[in-house]
This record gives structure tokens, sequence and C-alpha cells, in this order.
């Protein structure tokens, strides 16, 4: 789960600090000095604090010097698309500085939401933004999809910039680069229902899923959830998938599953065994709230379905 963090050093950092974290919804800390009455004492270095912290969908706030910032995050940078926003701001808000992952992290509207708050200038440096152009990696966050290729991210933007006319495939389908540098997007819409044996390993449906998604001919970038019975809540295989896969592993009681309206691939042993016909196709299309895209299909000791979520304008 992500979270707002909010460090300070001074008097005055530490109650715009709390105003942050009390108006974004998120906690703050201070040195052990100005720390108290509702702001947290800050255990060990600058250095230390940003580690703990620095994980992919956070968000890092600086009330302090761009240097003190830069300092404590520079040796934890890895990558633009896992990298948290940094913003960094003067103790009196009035300039509010995207520091590291503008558009992926989300650290632009970070600093312009805090400048809302202050009262203070948002500091946004990255080009698309001061050209007033869209930012390719933005609009992809905005719009929940992944990017597969980041790389080309760099190329596209330049000559959005340029005012070339540029190649972007919104899709979850596997398909020829349709542009000479194409930029491929993969919308998070699809749900994988999934049905097993007890004990099945995560190398077993893995396996199975490459297979699987292969034929459907969809990428696994377009993955957002993997869904079954609540039989298998805690069927570690399943939860080391969705884990690998960075989605949610969601279940649902056979009640709930023969409650999904529908035409389903019905099976009696099924039925003997959770008391309801369906596992995979049910839980695929209960979860996406849309319809199948590959029906049940069968590996040994697994069983597999694919749904979309509805498209909405």
């Amino acid at each position: 789960m992500s979270a707002l963090c909010v460090a300070a050093f001074t008097r005055d950092g530490a109650a715009l600090a709390l105003r942050i974290a009390r108006e974004l919804g998120g906690e703050a800390w201070a040195s052990a000095r100005y720390a108290g009455n509702g702001v947290l004492p800050m255990e060990g270095t600058v250095s230390d604090w940003a580690r703990q912290r620095f994980l992919p969908g956070n968000e890092l706030v600086f009330v302090s010097a761009c240097g003190i910032a830069v300092r404590a995050v520079a040796p934890l940078v890895k990558s633009k698309q896992s990298d948290p926003a940094v913003v960094c701001l003067d103790d009196q808000g009035q300039f509010v500085i995207s520091l590291l992952s503008g558009h992926l992290g989300g650290a632009n509207q970070l600093a312009r939401r805090i400048a809302a708050v202050t009262g203070g200038m948002p500091v946004v440096t990255t080009a698309t933004d001061v050209h007033g152009k869209t930012a390719v990696d933005e609009w992809a966050k905005e719009h929940d999809c992944a990017i597969e290729n980041i790389g080309a991210v760099k190329r596209i933007s330049s000559s959005v910039l340029d005012g070339e006319r540029v190649g972007v495939a919104v899709t979850d389908q596997l398909a020829p680069a349709p542009w000479p540098v194409t930029l491929w997007l993969r919308p998070r819409v699809l749900v994988l229902g999934v049905g097993c044996k007890r004990g099945t390993t995560m190398d077993i449906l893995k396996s199975s899923l490459d297979d699987f998604l292969a034929g459907a001919g969809v990428s696994p970038l377009s993955l957002c959830a993997v869904a079954s019975i609540d039989l298998k809540k805690d069927e570690a295989g399943l939860i080391g998938l969705a884990d690998s896969l960075g989605v949610p592993f969601v279940t649902y009681s056979a009640a709930e599953l023969a409650a999904t309206a529908g035409r389903f691939t019905p099976s009696e042993r099924v039925k003997s065994v959770t008391g309801v016909d369906n596992v995979c196709e049910r839980a695929a299309v209960r979860c996406s709230g849309g319809a199948l895209v590959r029906s049940k299909t069968l590996y040994p000791g697994v069983t597999m379905a694919l749904a979309r979520k509805p498209y909405h304008e």
C-alpha cells in the first residue's frame, strides 16, 4: 500500500510537514528536537529514513534544502518505473519542487497538490510539462496502463516536443509493431480466473499461465487481478503467482460464484468439491464485471480462464 511520508528538520518545517500530512493523508516525521504533537520522531539518519520508505508507489516529501533530499535518495535511485515520487520544499512552503519520478511516480502532481496546501509555487521541470505537451508516461499512469518498453518513452517524448508524429499502441493484444518506433501501453483490464489442485506449485501455475496467455494472444502486463474461490484463499502457489505479477489475489465464496450471471462450462466433479459448477470462468467474470476472453482451459491440475473489464468512455 502506498504512503505519503513527509520529513522535516526545522521547527517551522515540522509544523508545515504536519499540515501537509493531515491535508493530504500521510504521516510527518522530524528530528527528535522538533517531534511531538502528531509529528513522529525520526529514528536514525535522514538516509535511514529515506531507505525504509523508498518503495514503489510511495510519495516522499522533504521539507528541507534540496541538497538534503538529493543526498538522502541518490544511492536509492534505480528506475523511473519503480522509483517513488520525491518532492522537496522550503519550510515556508514557497517553492515546491518535483525532484524525482515526476510522471510515473506522480511527483509533478504531488508538487501541485502540496503547493495548493501551502499557497506556494509548484516547480516542475519536465520538458513536456514546460511546453504544455502530453507526457506519454504520465498519460499511461492516469489511465492505468503498464508501459511495456520503457526505453521508447524518451524517443516518443522527444518526437512530441519536436512536433513530430508518434506511434503509441494502447492494447492488451500481442501484435507486430505498427510503426518503426512503437510505444506499447498495456491497459490493466484482464482478470485471470484460476482453479487448481491443493498444493499446486507456483512454477506449475506460471508455466501454465505463460502458455495460456500466449494462446489468448494477450500481454501479461494487462492482467489486473488473479481470482479464484475462497477455498483457495491460502493457496501458496496462487498467492505467489499474483505477487509475481504484481496484482491482487481475489477470492469469492461458492455462493457468490454461483450467482454470477453468464454461460459457463459446467463440471459436476468441480461442483462436488467446491459447491459450484465452475471456478475459473465464474471467478474471472465476477472479478472483472465483464465478459470472457478465453474460456476454461485445462492444464495438469490447473484450470484457467480470462475475462476483460467492460470499456467505459
